[in-house]
């Protein structure tokens, strides 16, 4: 019987269990109409996650879909492992938003929005291996990538708002040089694929801007790394490597464990800076178009492995703490949580940002107590529906151009719509956050409206 159908539904917690076939329970937080979209390959996927050494639980977000190795929209937590896969390439990548007072009328002005985007486009390197219009030397760089936006020579107000300003990084650890090289000159660039830059309004009428991006070559040169020398150290243990070389992992007490460690910190570092030099010149080029300075609303990741309170009764009966693995999946702390103690946030939990497509709506949700079923985890986007090359076999330049012109949604400031990126590519936003609101994760603060998106063609 297939694995898809094993699945039983949990009406009172709001997801299905897959108990047969896996190490791990896993628990599915999708609606039916979610799930029984879901292709057969990613249940294969699912049962890859429960097999790395040390799982002890796995849970799915609503947006999930086929990635590398494990599912993209998969939170896994160890006793102690750090697995490769379920952190991804694009380490640290995540989520940036901003606010302000401007009315909505102003952006849908055609001048304004057009003269914010080609100034945005001038500012930001945009497109697969862009680099910046920065300049770093080789000491300031590995300042940033060790300390992250505490690094950053930029105004405390403008990144007072991260979910961290770092993640600690041995001194000890001696930093890979090919990834130094393709990163240097990337920091505070953009990237390409469904990375972007976006005026949205919200239910109020005021606009918005939201960036997603993550640490570049920096990052994926790290992966990249480690996965060659997990995989060779591996193979000398006599391990297959399950999937392909991306399925490595590093148990504890073993030779790259703290290296491996130590670069998802550092990738993650620079993801922080690159977002916050991206606000930076974005909130600058927002104030002189809109002419207000925009306030910024918050900075998170969404690919990382971090050691976080145990929040089930699996990670519980293993101790304290667990390493909690998000791949495509963002982090949901409710108020009262413990790592929010001393925070800004302790009372309301942190904001979390969502994106929808360039032609859907993005939200700003805050987590309910109920997300410690999920791993204190939701999903971080709203997950694509078609893979990049189907979509290029199903829609026309023309077809897609004309979409959003329909949706009054100006692209690029006014040049061709990505076609693998554009709306029909995604799932639904409003069923992806239904699912969420409806298991009790979270709330929705805002419903964010899509006015102008830019992204690097590739």
């Amino acid at each position: 019987m297939s694995l898809k159908y094993a699945c039983e539904w949990n009406e009172e917690g709001g997801y299905y269990e897959l108990n047969k076939g896996v190490k791990v329970p896993v628990r599915l937080f999708l609606s039916p109409k979610l799930f029984n979209d879901c292709e057969e390959q990613l249940f294969t996927q699912i049962v890859a996650a429960t097999e790395f050494p040390g799982v002890l639980d796995v849970a799915i977000t609503p947006d999930v879909h086929t990635g590398y190795v494990v599912p993209v929209g998969c939170v896994m937590a160890t006793s102690g492992t750090l697995c490769q896969a379920p952190v991804g390439f694009d380490i640290g990548c995540g989520m940036l938003a901003f606010k302000s007072t401007v009315s909505k009328g102003k952006g849908y002005e055609d001048k304004l929005r057009k003269r914010f985007s080609e100034r945005v486009i001038e500012t930001v390197g945009m497109g697969v291996g862009r680099g910046s219009c920065r300049n770093f030397s080789a000491r300031d760089f590995e300042e940033i990538i060790r300390t992250g936006a505490a690094g950053l020579k930029i105004d405390q107000k403008r990144r007072e708002n991260s979910e961290r300003e770092f993640i600690p990084v041995t001194d000890q650890w001696d930093i890979p040089k090919k990834p130094v090289q393709r990163g240097i000159g990337q920091l505070g660039s953009l990237g390409g694929g469904n990375h972007f830059i976006e005026i949205q309004h919200d239910q109020n009428d005021h606009l918005w801007v939201m960036v997603h991006t993550g640490s570049r070559g920096f990052g994926h040169g790290l992966a990249t790394h480690y996965i060659e020398q997990g995989k060779e150290y591996l193979k000398s243990k006599g391990v297959d490597v399950r999937g392909g070389a991306e399925a490595v992992y590093f148990e504890p007490d073993t030779p790259l464990y703290d290296g491996y460690r130590n670069a998802v910190a550092a990738g993650a570092n620079f993801a922080i800076a690159n977002r916050l030099l991206i606000w930076e010149s974005v909130g600058k080029v927002f104030e002189q178009v809109f002419g207000q300075e925009p306030e910024l609303v918050y900075e998170i990741s969404h690919n990382l492995v971090q050691e976080e309170p145990a929040s089930t009764d699996a990670t519980k009966a293993n101790g304290e703490k667990a390493w909690i693995h998000r791949k495509g999946a963002t982090r949901a702390f409710p108020a009262g949580h413990p790592m929010l103690q001393g925070t800004k946030w302790e009372a309301t939990g942190h904001p979390i940002l969502i994106p929808g497509s360039m032609g859907d709506n993005s939200y700003v949700l805050y987590a309910e107590p109920g997300a410690a079923k999920s791993l204190y985890s939701v999903n971080h986007g709203c997950g694509r529906r078609l893979s990049r090359s189907a979509a290029k076999r199903e829609f026309s330049q023309s077809d897609v151009n004309a979409q959003m012109k329909k949706l009054n949604v100006m692209v690029n400031a006014g040049g061709n719509v990505p076609i693998d990126e554009s709306p029909n590519c995604y799932k639904s936003a409003k069923d992806v956050i239904s699912a969420v609101v409806k298991a009790g994760l979270a709330r929705v603060a805002y419903t964010l409206t899509p006015m102008a998106s830019l992204k690097g063609v590739d």
